[in-house]
């Protein structure tokens, strides 16, 4: 099974995870990162405003997303471009929350997609200080990039997972989660 998954990065508007102002995602094929996708977008109401520390942070402005997709729009949009693939995200746990929360809230359902974290697997795979995702980036040498900039971060975390497969010397996902001691999950709940 080849190194094929999408990385994904969301910047939100203000403290709930439903409240997705900017989306990245990445498409990696047999290893090699062979596609991007990025959109600003409109948080969805009651979450379509924006806190101070929020845009401290991403620098995105309620005025940036004006013209922006809607949360339902920008979700077809990236569902599109995902097609099934697994998700990879550095903090997944943020990341996928954000995906959950948005799509309850404007009652949409999401596919059972895959999910991993690249965090998670860096703390197995790294000896760093920190394994915030810049810091991890600039471990691998990926010194270049626009930190809190949704297509550059899923970009950092793609680098880091083809990183990670290389160095574990593993040509899947499944691989190098299980090398890493770290389970894949599904998006969608288990059902009782």
């Amino acid at each position: 099974m080849p190194l094929n998954f999408t990385a994904i990065d969301f910047e939100t508007a203000n403290g709930s995870s439903a409240s997705p102002c900017a989306v990245g995602l990445v498409k990696v094929v047999e290893g090699q990162i062979v596609d991007t996708f990025s959109t600003l977008i409109k948080p969805p109401y009651p979450n379509d405003w924006f806190a101070t520390g929020n845009i401290g942070v991403h620098g995105i402005n309620p005025e940036d997303v004006l013209d922006a997709p809607t949360w339902a729009e920008a979700l077809e949009q990236m569902l599109s471009f995902i097609d099934m693939d697994d998700l990879i995200a550095h903090n997944a746990s943020f990341d996928m929350g954000v995906l959950r929360s948005s799509a309850a809230l404007i009652e949409a359902e999401l596919p059972d997609l895959r999910y991993a974290c690249s965090l998670i697997m860096a703390r197995k795979t790294y000896n760093l200080e920190s394994y915030r995702l810049n810091q991890v980036a600039y471990a691998i040498g990926h010194e270049e990039f626009d930190h809190h900039d949704a297509l550059a971060d899923s970009d950092a975390c793609a680098r880091i997972v083809i990183h990670m497969a290389d160095r574990h010397g593993v040509s899947s996902l499944d691989e190098l989660a299980e090398l890493t001691n770290h389970k894949i999950k599904s998006l969608k709940p288990e059902s009782a």
